[in-house]
């Protein structure tokens, strides 16, 4: 016989049901080339279980396009982690108060230059800004030995360099601002503009100098040593290695959490893996040969690191600070270039 149940006496039933569990993810904002980070993410995901939404930047905006949609979305941030492939730009977020410090598993395994001492960045995988050679066209009794080659009136219009508003130009540009001081660095710019040609990005300066297109120019280990590996007419200089010079900058990858983001235990999990010393070992087996900064690191590098060559003391948070000053006046000096 059919019993008449009232409604009322469903709803704990209902009310007991669990709901479906949200699958774990972060959501990563990456510079550093898809190619080399997408591999390490997938990894990331089989390890944890975290799915990793990852946007990366474009050749056309460097990594300002996403610092730009960062400073855009800081009111409601849907980037958790910010991986960039330099440190300048992580450091104008760090000034904006946009970061939060993190005390990750591996931090302390990497030197102090390449880490904010509160926490609120931390560096890995560093590149060297270097001087790629043409040796076809360049003996190596007058192979170029400092950036200050770059203004040398025999060099001129055979010498090459990124625009440097974006990336690690920007990055360096930051660095000689603040080391030369604001007129010194404003005269080095006037005639770098005026001596050399400006290019698209340290990629195509690489290509340029590897094509016989200029005989040298300013880029990164990473375009440097594609071109090497590749058979091309090339050798690579470590700049400004004498007592009396700068030595050569390194510049690292940065790792940034977004304060206030949507998913911050599963952001810190990702940094604390991206830090190990695999992950470092993994990024100098790839083709962009990427400089491990972890003690820990087992993978020898194949090509020369600050315990090989006089490398250039920077205090990087310093450097950001003349940013805004240097890139006004940089603007205006390279405008209508590439």
């Amino acid at each position: 016989m059919f019993r008449w149940i009232p409604l009322i006496a469903l709803l704990p039933l209902v009310g007991c049901e669990t709901p479906p569990t949200q699958p774990q993810k972060v959501v990563v904002y990456a510079a550093l080339d898809q190619e080399f980070s997408e591999p390490i993410f997938a990894a990331f995901t089989r390890q944890t279980g975290i799915e990793v939404d990852a946007r990366f930047d474009t050749e056309s905006t460097k990594t300002t396009g996403l610092v730009q949609a960062i400073i855009a979305e800081r009111d409601r941030p849907r980037c958790d982690l910010f991986w960039n492939n330099e440190a300048l730009h992580t450091l104008r977020l760090e000034k904006l108060g946009m970061l939060r410090p993190y005390a990750p598993a591996h931090g302390a395994d990497f030197p102090a230059q390449y880490r904010a001492a509160d926490g609120a960045w931390h560096g890995l995988a560093a590149r060297a800004r270097v001087l790629l050679v043409n040796t076809n066209i360049v003996p190596e009794a007058r192979r170029p030995t400092s950036v200050n080659d770059l203004i040398d009136p025999q060099w001129y219009d055979k010498a090459g360099v990124a625009k440097p508003l974006f990336g690690t130009t920007a990055t360096h540009a930051a660095v000689l601002w603040d080391k030369l001081g604001e007129e010194r660095a404003k005269e080095f710019f006037d005639r770098v503009q005026q001596n050399c040609r400006v290019m698209a990005g340290n990629k195509q300066v690489a290509q340029a100098v590897a094509s016989g297109a200029l005989a040298f120019g300013l880029t990164d280990t990473d375009d440097a040593i594609i071109e090497v590996e590749a058979g091309a007419p090339v050798a690579i200089v470590y700049p400004d290695q004498a007592d009396d010079e700068l030595g050569t900058l390194f510049i690292p990858n940065t790792l940034a959490l977004i304060k206030d983001s949507e998913h911050p235990r599963e952001a810190e999990a990702l940094v604390d893996f991206l830090l190990s010393p695999e992950v470092e070992d993994r990024l100098a087996m790839g083709r962009g040969a990427q400089i491990p900064l972890n003690k820990n690191s087992k993978e020898k590098p194949r090509v020369k690191t600050p315990a090989d060559v006089k490398a250039m003391e920077v205090d990087f948070t310093q450097a950001a600070k003349s940013w805004d000053a240097a890139a006004a006046y940089l603007a205006v000096t390279f405008a209508g270039k590439k």
